[in-house]
């Protein structure tokens, strides 16, 4: 295993997830899921993520509708929250989660609705998205 593949993973991990989560996850690690961590750090962070051909805010864009349309709630919340990292707007959320009421199902697109409006609620985003024009008559 390559030490520079879990470094550039833990850097990127940092970066989309923050040092709290990050730090917490490692404090938290035992020799029951310290394979898997290094696992996740080093594949899902330090290649898929660290891949060049879309940019990060995007990745996580498809990451937060993937993870809405499977309903991986838990994973959701964190990915929501890390929105403030990635530069994820609401206005994307909102189109994203659209597309999983399309493709996934409505369910888990209220679902993930709900989930968002929760977190952001007691994360404060920096902005709100203006109501919908169909909201006006």
């Amino acid at each position: 295993m390559s030490d520079s593949k879990y470094e550039r993973g833990s850097r990127i991990r940092r970066a989309v997830l923050g040092d709290e989560h990050v730090d917490r996850a490692e404090a938290n690690k035992t020799g029951f899921d310290a394979d898997f961590q290094r696992y996740i750090t080093e594949n899902a962070w330090g290649d898929v993520w660290a891949r060049e051909g879309i940019d990060r805010r995007t990745r996580h864009l498809i990451t937060l509708a993937v993870l809405a349309a499977l309903g991986r709630q838990e994973e959701l919340e964190l990915h929501l929250r890390a929105t403030r990292n990635s530069g994820v707007t609401q206005e994307e959320l909102i189109e994203a989660f659209l597309q999983v009421a399309v493709y996934a199902g409505v369910p888990a697109a209220n679902t993930a609705f709900a989930t968002a409006k929760a977190i952001f609620a007691e994360t404060a985003p920096p902005s709100e998205p203006e109501e919908s024009s169909h909201d006006n008559p």
